[in-house]
This record gives structure tokens, sequence and C-alpha cells, in this order.
């Protein structure tokens, strides 16, 4: 006989308060104080409840997101940074290497430069 699944609301509470803070599954269990088999168990018998999990581990995400949007507004530096990673194409300082042309100039120490051919 199989042991019951010690899943309470008081334990559901525990994993949403770790999952909201981005914690992984192990770390989640051991704030609610039950095994990574509990959990996994309690998953296969509500799948909403998978869905919810990685919904909660979303938040911090979601919250930096906001926090730099909202940042943004006061801080340009912030801002052309934000720009440089989300607009690489247009604001990058960084230059990619073309492999379909087969070549790009390479700095080399005095201002010359090399092609690097392929």
């Amino acid at each position: 006989m199989a042991r019951p699944i010690k899943i309470t609301s008081q334990t559901l509470g525990k994993l949403r308060e770790a999952f909201l803070l981005g914690c992984t599954d192990q770390e989640a269990c051991l704030n609610a104080g039950i095994n990574p088999d509990t959990l996994y168990e309690f998953q296969k018998k509500n799948p909403k409840f998978t869905e919810q999990k990685e919904q909660y581990k979303s938040n911090p995400v979601l919250l930096a997101r906001k926090t730099v949007v909202q940042a943004i507004v006061k801080d340009p530096y912030l801002a052309l940074k934000y720009l440089e990673r989300k607009k690489k194409d247009e604001f990058s300082l960084k230059q990619g290497l073309d492999l379909t042309t087969g070549e790009k100039p390479i700095p080399i120490l005095g201002g010359i430069s090399a092609s690097l051919n392929l």
C-alpha cells in the first residue's frame, strides 16, 4: 500500500511562495518540507498545478522586466543598454561574423585590418 501524498493547503502555500521567488523544484520542496518525489506525484494527479507552477516561476522575470521598463524613463544609459540587447541589429556596439559572406574584417594591432577567409 502506497503512502498518501502529504500535500496540504499549507504545503501548497509554501510551494507557491517559493515558486513566486523563482525557486527550483528542489528549493521549493525544501521550503515546504516535502520530498521532490511527493511534488512530482502530486503534479501527476493535478496537471493544472504544473501549469500554475510554471506561471509562478515566471514571476521574478516579470517583476524584473517591469522594473527595467519603469527605470528606463529616468535613466538614458539603461535605455540604451536595453536597446543594445533587444535591438542588436540597430543598437549593438558589437559586430557579428556573417558566415554567409565568408569574410569579415578583423581589427589587428596598429589599426590595420586583415580579412578572415572561411
